[in-house]
């Protein structure tokens, strides 16, 4: 079991952790790198092989028109920590193409009812927001219909795209503040690293301190019942009776014949 839990500190726990911190350290690093960056065309980014995962974060502006027809809500969302829902909205840009924009959240009323969503405007306009990559999906998640509106459960263009029946980009974009067809904006996350290096550094901690616990109460075992044989064959010792004396050839005869008068 010793061996089993320092195995996966080692191979699971650690990495696990390890891993959460590169990754937030990594996204730290593109939104600091963003606020100093002009926004560039979204069809800059889109083109060729399409953004790489060093692109999210970065502000892009898109010139186009809604297509409020095909509204998609996100459920069980959290947002400053109290629940939402993430309002979707497909966006037919000027340079071709269809792609999927985050115009923000609205609170649930009345427990989890669905309030009443402001749509987004006619017309072309022009949006200042940040290029995010699909969150991808998980199989007993799919989506439904429900008070008039289709609802999914993450933010995945090509979920989307298969629920709307339209071709989209599989990236999407989060609107700033003050755009047109914006909601609750949703903020970004803290520039903070958190504790996922400490907790794999505390994992990696355990996996070699797990052996070594084991090696120390086994060695202990040993010693103590090495004393304890020790303390239990001298006692043994003590308790046997001394050997008699060898008798001398005189006393053997004397036993035979008699001891003379």
């Amino acid at each position: 079991m010793v061996v089993g839990f320092a195995y996966a500190c080692f191979t699971v726990l650690a990495p696990w952790q390890l891993g959460k911190n590169t990754s937030t350290e990594g996204r730290n690093g593109r939104i600091a790198a963003s606020m100093a960056q002009d926004p560039v065309p979204v069809g800059d980014l889109l083109g060729g092989d399409g953004p790489t995962i060093e692109d999210e974060w970065r502000r892009a502006l898109a010139q186009g028109s809604y297509l409020p027809e095909s509204d998609v809500l996100v459920r069980l969302r959290s947002v400053e920590s109290q629940p939402a829902y993430e309002v979707l909205t497909p966006f037919a840009l000027d340079s071709g193409g269809t792609i999927l924009v985050n115009r923000g959240y609205v609170r649930p009323v009345r427990g989890t009812e669905i309030p009443e969503i402001p749509p987004a405007p006619s017309g072309p306009v022009t949006l200042d927001a940040r290029i995010r990559m699909s969150e991808g999906t998980v199989e007993d998640k799919a989506p439904f219909v429900d008070d008039g509106y289709q609802q999914v459960y993450f933010i995945d263009a090509p979920q989307v795209a298969s629920v709307t029946g339209l071709d989209l980009e599989d990236v999407y974009l989060q609107l700033d503040a003050d755009q047109p067809g914006g909601l609750g904006v949703i903020p970004l996350p803290q520039l903070d690293s958190g504790p996922y290096l400490s907790y794999g550094l505390q994992w990696l901690a355990f996996g070699i301190m797990a052996p070594l616990g084991l090696g120390y109460f086994v060695w202990a075992e040993l010693r103590e019942r090495r004393k304890s044989k020790g303390s239990q064959d001298g006692g043994d010792a003590a308790e046997a009776p001394a050997e008699a004396a060898p008798r001398t050839a005189s006393e053997k005869l004397a036993d035979r014949y008699g001891r003379p008068r």
